[in-house]
């Protein structure tokens, strides 16, 4: 007897065709012109020719502090939310099922309304005569304003307000379709809740984790508009400084070039952390 095999339908592929070509318009194509601008040089005369002087310029110790600082944000910023968002996605997924879609819509809020809205706020919070600082003064913690304004310190508080969401939702997945019989199996066997946290749920929703990292990472790397607005000038990142440069005149493609060399560094970093958290994706297993 011949079994016909059921028609592969192509219309999930036809249903992105939409979208894989918006990205192809708007972010691949502009991208690689971006690129390729960093390795022209266009003389007097008009001639074209290819040079990694542009490159070579953004090769010192000036740029790659800024490099690193941009790293070090990113890096703090994902280790917070992490901290923060695992405990948040834990409760969501088995204590607080009751009130979980309630607390999702809470979570959720912030992307209804408008970032700038979101960073006033923030200064009123931060300023010097600001909520965090007359609460610290009435319970005696200081005895005079602290300036937590225009400081890596607002940078953080804003970049993990801003990014929190994006960790806690995909660690939240995985969270759901974790078995919980596995944790109930682990202490029958005599593990203890922390042996039970690392050898088994933790490994086991890596890939939520690992989602939620690039989700956070990434972005927070090139961020532009959060260090801008409440780290003022005194520290640049990478977004400050591309921002300048694309939008002087007549170093467009200095800023191209400052761009490469950045993402050339973000994407051997991510590469780096890919590898390391896909080492935790499965359960540990004692050896010998």
């Amino acid at each position: 007897m011949k079994f016909l095999r059921p028609p592969v339908s192509d219309r999930p592929f036809a249903i992105g065709i939409p979208a894989l070509i918006w990205q192809i318009l708007f972010f691949y194509i502009p991208l690689i012109i971006i690129a390729v601008t960093s390795f022209l040089k266009t003389s007097s005369a008009g001639h074209v020719s290819i040079t990694f002087e542009k490159i070579a310029h953004f090769i010192n110790p000036l740029y790659l502090r800024v490099i690193g600082f941009s790293l070090l944000l990113a890096i703090v910023n994902v280790i917070i939310c992490f901290l923060i968002a695992y405990p948040l996605a834990y409760f969501l997924a088995f204590k607080g099922r009751k009130i979980k879609n309630f607390l999702l819509f809470l979570l959720l809020i912030p992307f209804w309304t408008n970032f700038l809205l979101h960073v006033y706020a923030w200064f009123y919070v931060l300023e010097r005569h600001g909520f965090l600082n007359n609460l610290l003064l009435h319970l005696g913690v200081i005895k005079q304003p602290v300036i937590l304004l225009n400081s890596p310190f607002a940078i953080i508080i804003m970049m993990v307000y801003y990014y929190l969401p994006f960790m806690v939702l995909p660690i939240y997945t995985s969270l759901e379709r974790f078995n919980t019989s596995l944790i109930e199996a682990s202490f029958d066997l005599g593990a203890t809740w922390l042996q039970t946290f690392r050898r088994i749920v933790l490994p086991l929703t890596m890939r939520g984790v690992r989602a939620g990292f690039f989700l956070v990472y990434i972005p927070s790397f090139g961020e532009f508009a959060i260090p801008a607005l409440m780290g003022g000038d005194k520290i640049m990142f990478v977004g400050n400084v591309v921002s300048e440069y694309i939008l002087g005149e007549g170093t467009g493609s200095l800023g191209a070039a400052f761009m490469v060399v950045s993402c050339a560094v973000l994407l051997v970093t991510a590469v780096f952390f890919y590898w390391l958290l896909g080492r935790f994706t499965e359960p540990v297993r004692d050896r010998g």
